[in-house]
């Protein structure tokens, strides 16, 4: 399999879908799937006709967690560089100005089930499997894990999955709010294609901004209250704010350019 088969990008609209591909192997995140989809994630945060990121897998499988036959004992300063790229990407997830969402099939484990807690949205379908087993391997979370997952589901439901390694139905992760909305097999890319649509006809700069205050900057009272008193005048300045006040006035529907 060549580098670019391994994470495949097509577009409905302005919202990109993102597969991961090694359906033989259950989507395991391999090293070549992690720098492919780094590469992939900067062009599409700097591509203006995306407007949204969907996150799938191939072959009925979400992301099975790391790639076992890459699971060896490294040297320190060798494993702070291969995790140096899945924080990298983490991070974009997070931090990056275009939603991202995550449709979710078969099953969601170790690394996989950190990007779902990462997601801004995720639809699962009932058969769907998830997993925090890095304490059955000797591991703690990573990709991000210990800081989206207790920020979705609480500290005590985290700590559960964390340090007891249980496999939980897609229901269980509805009813802990790890995902949004549960759907028929086969069915999760084209119900969050359709969210993602919703997502991506927003106004692009309050979405990065709001997306970047909520991840990032409401983590005390005076954290929050900074966030708006330097987001807020920003907003009120551009384009968009003065479409959606026209459009208002005139009884239309607004037309969002990002300027």
């Amino acid at each position: 399999m060549s580098t670019d088969d391994i994470i495949q990008i097509r577009f409905e609209g302005r919202v990109a879908i993102m597969t991961m591909n090694y359906p033989a192997r259950r989507n395991a995140f391999n090293l070549k799937m992690r720098t492919t989809m780094y590469e992939r994630l900067l062009e599409l945060e700097a591509d203006d006709q995306c407007g949204a990121i969907v996150l799938t897998g191939a072959g009925g499988y979400f992301c099975s967690g790391g790639d076992i036959s890459e699971m060896e004992q490294r040297p320190v300063v060798t494993g702070r560089n291969r995790f140096d790229l899945v924080t990298r990407i983490f991070k974009q997830f997070v931090s990056g100005p275009k939603p991202f969402l995550v449709a979710v099939e078969g099953v969601a484990a170790g690394c996989g089930l950190s990007f779902v807690s990462a997601s801004d949205y995720a639809v699962a379908a009932t058969d769907t499997k998830f997993s925090c087993a890095f304490i059955n391997v000797g591991l703690m979370p990573d990709s991000g894990g210990i800081w989206s997952l207790p920020r979705k589901i609480g500290y005590r439901k985290a700590m559960e999955m964390a340090a007891l390694g249980d496999t939980y139905d897609a229901q269980a992760a509805l009813d802990m709010q790890l995902i949004n909305k549960v759907c028929e097999p086969g069915k999760a890319l084209e119900e969050t294609i359709a969210i993602a649509q919703r997502f991506a006809s927003k106004p692009p700069l309050a979405m990065a901004l709001l997306r970047a205050a909520l991840h990032l900057g409401n983590e005390s009272v005076d954290q929050a209250i900074n966030t708006e008193i330097d987001y807020m005048p920003v907003l009120q300045n551009t384009g968009d704010y003065a479409e959606a006040a026209r459009a208002f006035i005139e009884k239309r529907k607004p037309n969002f350019t990002g300027n």
